[in-house]
């Protein structure tokens, strides 16, 4: 499934209005927070139609994913919305973790524990924001909106000078940021996948460190590399991969290319690409085939490292890290 979808679901006490855009969104949240509730008025819905009370508007179906056979539930569903609350079990599973891969459905997901067998975006993590009912006159009949918002802020403004640098995998995005940064001096090392992000920044001698992961899978991590700062001052540049700062660059030329960073979602196929980083390594990969910046993940192409290709993936990044790159 591809492209942008808005999801209505309403009553007459609640209504709930968010967009889903990737094939994987995490709501977190506390108890009472509302995450129950949405899908409770889904399985409501698809339960009893019109005579729940219900309202559900949305350019696919929305399904309720639950129980013991919820793998064969799965393998009928296609092209849809697939919700799942936390007290499933199975969304921590491997097995739903290969399902989820291999479906052509989006899925959002309640729960309030890190799903470490999902590569989710930091920006697909969202809470539910209520609004509405206090202020009204007759708050015993009035509606609740609730709207989902971004739980991590991904743009920090504070300048920062790190004393090194950990760069999630040990492929081409590494023996870039490695040379980029051994430019002014600072050391980069490869904390091995982002899996080990956290041990390797809580391991460093550094106080003052700086992390760069791919944004696009790196969410199961966020609550874990936010708590960093206990013990250090860090900051995270997550931009969607290194791929994606390679294509944003303007390097890689061609109207296709600028539309897939401007509308990504209408782009990407889930069954085909189980994060956004997959795919704009692919689609890295396919523009540059045969040509001087010809791209492969496991080693960087030296063209990259030349001063007019460096300084232009360069000015992707933040300019509050205030070191002179």
């Amino acid at each position: 499934m591809r492209g942008t979808h808005q999801v209505i679901v309403r009553n007459n006490r609640v209504q709930f209005k968010f967009e889903v855009s990737r094939n994987i969104t995490i709501v977190r949240g506390d108890s009472a927070t509302g995450k129950t509730t949405l899908i409770g008025m889904i399985a409501d819905y698809e339960r009893n139609g019109a005579a729940s009370g219900i309202e559900l508007f949305c350019d696919v179906p929305c399904v309720i994913l639950e129980g013991p056979r919820w793998k064969r539930d799965l393998s009928f569903i296609h092209g849809s919305i697939v919700f799942v609350d936390e007290g499933n079990a199975f969304t921590s599973s491997h097995d739903f973790a290969r399902a989820v891969r291999d479906s052509d459905n989006h899925y959002v997901i309640a729960t309030r524990e890190s799903l470490f067998s999902l590569p989710y975006s930091v920006s697909e993590v969202y809470g539910i924001r209520n609004s509405g009912r206090s202020s009204s006159r007759y708050p015993q009949v009035s509606r609740l909106y609730s709207t989902f918002y971004q739980i991590y802020d991904l743009n920090p403004s504070a300048p920062f000078i790190p004393e090194l640098v950990v760069v999630e995998d040990s492929n081409a995005g590494f023996e870039f940021f490695s040379e980029l940064f051994s430019q002014v001096g600072i050391p980069c090392v490869s904390a091995g996948g982002k899996g080990n992000v956290c041990r390797t920044v809580k391991d460093a001698s550094e106080q003052s460190i700086l992390v760069i992961a791919d944004g696009a899978a790196f969410g199961p991590e966020m609550e874990g590399a936010t708590s960093l700062g206990a013990y250090k001052r860090v900051r995270l540049f997550l931009p969607e991969s290194f791929e994606w700062l390679v294509l944003n660059s303007g390097l890689i030329g061609g109207s296709d290319v600028a539309d897939a960073l401007a509308n990504p979602s209408d782009h990407i196929e889930s069954r085909d690409f189980f994060s956004w980083e997959r795919f704009f390594t692919a689609f890295l990969v396919g523009k540059t085939r045969g040509t001087y910046l010809q791209y492969e993940k496991r080693a960087l192409n030296p063209a990259y490292l030349q001063d007019r290709e460096m300084g232009a993936i360069k000015g992707e990044m933040p300019k509050d890290i205030g070191v002179s790159l």
